[in-house]
This record gives C-alpha cells, structure tokens and sequence, in this order.
C-alpha cells in the first residue's frame, strides 16, 4: 500500500479563512434522526461531495481523473464532532489539502453553520490505478502540494 501521511489530527485550524475552499450542503431530511439530528454516517457523503467539488473547481473533475487512471481510495477518514447539525442546515464544508507523500495526501475539513463551527475532519488518500496498485500523485497533485512538503 502507499506510504502514509502523518498521522492526522482533529485540532485544526477553525478559522474559515485558512482554508483554499468551501462548498454549501443544505442537509436533507433523510439524513436526521428521529430527533431531527444529522446522523454521524452522513458526515463522510458531506465531505466526499466536497472534495469533488474543490477537484471541479481546480480544473480536475474527478471522472476525469478516473479516466486518466488515477482514483484517490480513502485510507483514513476522522469526524470530530462539536455541535449537532440538523435538518435544513446550510453547512459550509472548508476545505484544504494539508500534507502528501510520493502516493497519498491528508486534506482537512472544518464544517460551520452561520459561521459556527459545527465539525472538523480529516481523510487521508492513497493515490491507485484501476487496480488499487499505489501510483505516484499526478503531476498537478504534486505541484499543489509542493510548498507542503
């Protein structure tokens, strides 16, 4: 397998401006518990929906990586839960890539409602062909996360 990142931490930055990008998820009511509660398995969609948005936005859709035969497998995914979100919300997903070796890389999340921070996450991501065999990252991955290293 590829070579890991450190190993992440929940204590990030929370303030809004210290990440490179955001996207808004208005939460659904299929995804709240009984008491109108965001359930914690719906966290990991939010952030997956954000990171494809932040590759879309970089010129870097994420089918199209796929099918220049790179796919980013999730090896590691940490939610830190500090405020409950529920139904209707408008989360704001922050996010940023914050560390990367030869074949992976860390990004981390900071969620806020109105500004309030509601979670933070981090996901760590192995860089693999179609095989799930570790490829080296992409040349554009690669000078994104160069001034990291």
């Amino acid at each position: 397998m590829a070579s890991r990142s450190p190993e992440p931490t929940l204590n990030h930055d929370t303030d809004p401006g210290s990440y490179v990008f955001h996207h808004d998820i208005r939460v659904r009511f299929a995804e709240t518990d009984a008491l109108g509660i965001v359930h914690h398995s719906r966290y990991l969609p939010y952030l997956e929906e954000a990171r494809v948005e932040y590759l879309r936005s970089i010129g870097h859709p994420y089918g199209a990586e796929r099918r220049d035969g790179v796919d980013y497998a999730v090896l590691e995914a940490q939610v830190a839960y500090r405020q409950p979100l529920h139904f209707d919300d408008v989360v704001t997903v922050h996010l940023r890539v914050t560390s990367a070796t030869r074949a992976s890389f860390t990004i981390q999340y900071l969620l806020t409602v109105d500004g309030v921070v509601t979670s933070t996450a981090t996901t760590v991501h192995a860089c693999v062909n179609d095989k799930g065999r570790p490829v080296r990252l992409p040349g554009w991955l690669s000078e994104l996360v160069a001034p990291l290293r």
